[in-house]
């Protein structure tokens, strides 16, 4: 599994902990390459990101003169990935790296080309009541609308195939690009495998920058996006004979028929 993830990073104004994410981040030994978008920051954060990008290979750093929202700040990385895989990383330190093994292994061994981290909202990994009661009405909005059952469409740990990230055709500029990548991962016929992960939530004063109008904004994406036709959605990105065959050839990954052609014949 080394170094074949690319670990995608939007920051706007997130001097206080860009430092040590990127040192946490740059530890791990899955990471080959780290794709980092200043979204137009005012602070020290762009300082921060080129400074790693001229002393590590492995950091490029890209910047956006002015702030055109997270959604914007992920395309312009998806644009660069080399890489096979590719997860999205906040700038704060809500999200811990040391869960990339996990996020990984399912896309590694063929048995899913999405994957979302799955948090736990109990005592102090919650920011607040009515963040957690928003969380779970968008999520359960995404179920009813696209027939699935997923557990947290707002986790800010997806990882993808790459393949997969380029033919999203994302639109979302700012954190609707969350529900923005969930309905189009869904429309193409996708599954997404869960897993769980640790996270840390930040207060407002730590700079949490979710607010309830994020919320109201995802459901409109989420129903737009079911009511719009592939074509719309996808345009030139669409090429249905390759996503029915990456479908197959998932649905043929299943573990046990995998063990079951591994074992020996007696």
């Amino acid at each position: 599994m080394n170094r074949v993830l690319s670990v995608m990073i939007p920051a706007f104004n997130e001097e206080r902990t860009l430092e040590l994410i990127l040192s946490h981040v740059l530890e791990r030994p899955e990471v080959g390459e780290v794709i980092a978008v200043d979204d137009g920051s005012t602070d020290g954060t762009w300082r921060i990101m080129s400074g790693f990008a001229e002393s590590n290979s492995r950091v490029r750093a890209f910047r956006q003169e002015t702030n055109l929202g997270k959604g914007a700040a992920i395309r312009r990385a998806i644009a660069e990935v080399r890489l096979p895989f590719a997860v999205v990383q906040d700038a704060d330190l809500e999200y811990d790296p040391r869960d990339y093994p996990v996020l990984l292994q399912p896309l590694v061994e063929g048995r899913a080309d999405v994957v979302y981290g799955v948090r736990g909202f109990a005592g102090q990994t919650a920011f607040s009541f009515w963040f957690v009661m928003g969380n779970m009405a968008v999520t359960v909005a995404a179920n009813l609308l696209f027939d699935c059952y997923i557990s947290d469409l707002e986790s800010g740990y997806k990882a993808l195939r790459t393949d997969l990230w380029r033919r999203l055709n994302l639109q979302g500029d700012q954190f609707d690009v969350e529900p923005d990548i969930t309905a189009r991962v869904l429309m193409l016929g996708y599954r997404i495998h869960e897993v769980p992960i640790r996270y840390y939530a930040r207060s407002r004063s730590e700079g949490k920058k979710l607010t309830w109008l994020d919320g109201v904004r995802a459901l409109g994406t989420l129903a737009r996006i079911r009511l719009s036709s592939r074509g719309r959605l996808f345009g030139a990105e669409l090429n249905d004979s390759y996503h029915r065959g990456r479908q197959l050839e998932l649905s043929r990954r299943h573990p046990l028929m995998i063990s079951s052609e591994a074992e020996p014949k007696v």
